[in-house]
């Protein structure tokens, strides 16, 4: 199944909701995106952390990411 086909399939079922139901699917939906951003926001803040604490002690070994 591809990208649009999946999209539509989930635009008819919004179609389908009354408009509370609809308003808590995008609530919700609004609620997932917000938390992935402010997980890779937290993660690239501390790996800059970590490179700068690992700077400042003059550790020259490589950040070995793991994520």
């Amino acid at each position: 199944m591809t990208t649009i086909n999946q999209k539509h399939q989930i635009l008819a079922s919004l179609d389908s909701l009354d408009q509370v139901q609809t308003e808590k699917v995008l609530a919700y939906i609004q609620g997932l995106l917000s938390t992935s951003k402010k997980d890779a926001d937290y993660r690239r803040f501390k790996r800059e952390a970590i490179k700068e604490i690992r700077q400042a002690l003059g550790n020259s070994r490589p950040l070995k990411l793991s994520f």
